[in-house]
């Protein structure tokens, strides 16, 4: 039985990735419905995702700082918690992207960027919705690797969007702004795939 007052780091992790799925969600409604008038003010919503995310990691490193026994390595856990982080942070940095070069008009590719970002939160929050049980699961290994697809599909999305993009403008200022917007795009993917490959190297040495 478990202590009263035990610390499910499990259940933190969730939360955690909950928070991305926030962020992600937020994002994908941003671009769809973009509003220049607005951005300042959706990129304060935002902060506040981010800003919770923070918060919980911060409860999560104190309780280890006072935890003798803790069910994964404690190193670990620091490093999940920081990588998860990692992912509402640079989901904000989309949007202050956005505000700092003053887009005025979301490009189709962004669309699709956000809606891959989206699924990778949302399919990283099955991994650690499952990594609780993951010395019996059998389907953990398979929801990772969905990841790792879905991260692949950003690398293709990122080719393909800078690709067009310099084939079909002429403006330097606009290619500029949105080949750093296109990377920063596809490192929401790379942050959501390191975090999934953090939880199998997790499960390598615990099996």
């Amino acid at each position: 039985m478990a202590r009263k007052n035990e610390f499910d780091y499990f259940d933190s992790f969730v939360k955690l990735s909950e928070y991305c799925c926030d962020a992600a969600k937020m994002l994908d409604d941003v671009l769809i419905n973009f509003n220049v008038d607005t951005l300042e003010e959706k990129m304060k919503k935002m902060h506040e995702i981010e800003h919770s995310a923070d918060l919980k990691g911060h409860e999560i490193t104190r309780r280890l700082a006072k935890e003798f026994i803790t069910p994964i390595e404690r190193e670990d856990i620091v490093v999940l918690v920081h990588e998860i982080d990692d992912i509402t942070d640079t989901i904000e940095d989309v949007l202050l992207h956005m505000y700092m070069y003053n887009v005025k008009e979301i490009k189709n590719d962004a669309l699709r960027f956000s809606k891959l970002i989206l699924k990778s939160c949302e399919e990283l929050k099955l991994v650690f919705e499952e990594f609780k049980n993951f010395r019996k699961s059998k389907d953990l290994h398979d929801k990772i690797i969905r990841i790792n697809k879905l991260e692949e599909d950003g690398d293709n999305l990122y080719t393909e969007a800078v690709r067009k993009l310099h084939m079909t403008s002429k403006d330097a200022i606009e290619i500029m702004t949105w080949t750093v917007a296109f990377n920063r795009l596809e490192k929401c993917c790379d942050s959501c795939e390191e975090a999934a490959n953090i939880v199998e190297s997790i499960v390598m040495k615990n099996s």
